[in-house]
């Protein structure tokens, strides 16, 4: 596997796939600014960098942004049913990254390319879940030693890593790219809320409008989601365990209740936690007959699937594709979307380009910091300066060709100064 440049399924699909890139670039102004001065410049040059993230036409895009750099980059898939194999290939043929994504493909598999991507010696990773980085600490810790600082982009990565930096295990520093404003406020919200549902809509083809959805979870995601659902018409029940996240669902006019009576109303029911079983049996046996169950979160334990199986009486694969009928008895039939992985992009393509370009930017000025950095930063979890948050809002508010005021000089002299009251 090292020694391979790429494991897609089939280089012959880069056509194809370079058209959904170029397709996305259009959408993906800020990013595409930064790739122009990368090219000029070249602040990455000689940098070697791996990458587990979703395999999409928008990730193809930051990997071109960081190849303009001057990074040596090899890319491996963060989950196993998000890659985009049209895609995988021409990230390969015709930008020339290194490759290691199959959509469909095993566990075993899944961990060989998180290897394969180990073996290039990368100095810089970005990370879509903590997996990589979880290698390194476990597997590979005599590669971890390579590492000036490692990037994560979802909540569930965030998580585990600063569980590792509260143990003092955590071996090198990381920045915690999903806690900047430009990534949790609009990927995880809108992002996640409009594909998401698509995802589900385009697995069932069910009508939202007038159906009782129930979204487990508040984070940004939950929120995205529950806004969306209410959006196209649907009844919005939401789950928590936070009470500040509940209430504040309550605030924004959502029923809350607990998910033991909210899965006696439920019709379609989405998790967003990061947490694990958030659905399990005691549900299961409280959902009516043809309740859609699906996942957005990153890992696909926040469904009991192994409960589900346990109690079914029989297992009907593909119903439709990507539909698991769950035979509960004989008048009772659960359905489960994806396998549990995540809906937004195993039953749809994911965010769109358009609010993954400023994820994507903000990760590639962090990798731009980190290098500037070299050994610098401390071994813990660092969130993105403040200087790279306000370049990417800046830059997205010009595309868009939105204008903001500016504080006058004694507006400034105000705000700093302590004198001035009553």
């Amino acid at each position: 596997m090292a020694k391979r440049r790429c494991d897609v399924t089939n280089l012959n699909l880069a056509p194809d796939g370079k058209k959904k890139i170029l397709w996305s670039d259009r959408d993906m102004p800020v990013l595409a600014l930064i790739r122009e001065r990368f090219d000029k410049h070249k602040p990455l040059k000689g940098v070697h960098m791996g990458c587990c993230m979703h395999v999409t036409s928008e990730t193809a895009n930051l990997m071109r942004t960081l190849k303009a750099g001057g990074a040596e980059v090899a890319l491996c898939a963060s989950n196993p049913l998000s890659t985009q194999d049209a895609t995988a290939a021409s990230i390969v043929k015709d930008f020339g990254v290194a490759v290691y994504a199959r959509r469909g493909e095993s566990v075993q598999v899944f961990y060989d390319h998180l290897h394969a991507v180990i073996d290039t010696k990368p100095q810089i990773t970005m990370d879509d879940g903590a997996d990589l980085v979880n290698t390194l600490q476990t597997q590979r810790q005599k590669d971890a030693k390579n590492i000036l600082a490692s990037m994560e982009e979802t909540t569930t990565g965030v998580i585990r890593l600063r569980a590792m930096a509260r143990d003092g295990i955590l071996k090198f520093p990381v920045v915690a790219v999903n806690d900047a404003a430009t990534k949790h406020l609009f990927d995880n919200r809108y992002g996640t809320g409009q594909s998401t549902l698509d995802g589900v809509v385009r697995a069932t083809d069910v009508l939202l409008a007038g159906k009782h959805v129930v979204v487990a979870g508040y984070g940004w995601c939950g929120r995205g989601v529950a806004m969306r659902a209410r959006g196209a018409g649907a009844i919005v029940t939401v789950t928590e365990v936070d009470p500040l996240k509940a209430l504040e669902a309550v605030m924004d006019g959502f029923d809350v209740r607990p998910m033991s009576t909210a899965a006696e109303i439920g019709e379609v029911f989405i998790t967003v936690t990061g947490d694990k079983h958030v659905l399990r049996a005691e549900h299961f046996r409280r959902m009516k007959n043809g309740a859609i169950v699906c996942n957005s979160g990153h890992f696909d334990v926040e469904i009991d699937i192994p409960a589900l199986r346990k109690m079914s009486q029989k297992v009907i694969k593909d119903v439709r594709p990507l539909v698991t009928e769950f035979r509960i008895s004989r008048n009772k039939s659960i359905h489960l979307l994806a396998d549990g992985r995540l809906v937004n992009l195993s039953a749809a393509t994911g965010h769109p380009a358009s609010v993954m370009d400023m994820s994507f930017a903000t990760q590639a000025l962090a990798a731009e910091w980190i290098v500037k950095k070299g050994r610098k930063l401390s071994v813990a979890v660092h969130d993105v300066p403040k200087s790279i948050e306000d370049q990417v809002a800046k830059l997205k508010l010009q595309a868009m060709g939105v204008n903001i005021d500016r504080l006058s000089r004694e507006q400034a002299l105000y705000l700093e100064s302590s004198g001035e009251g009553t």
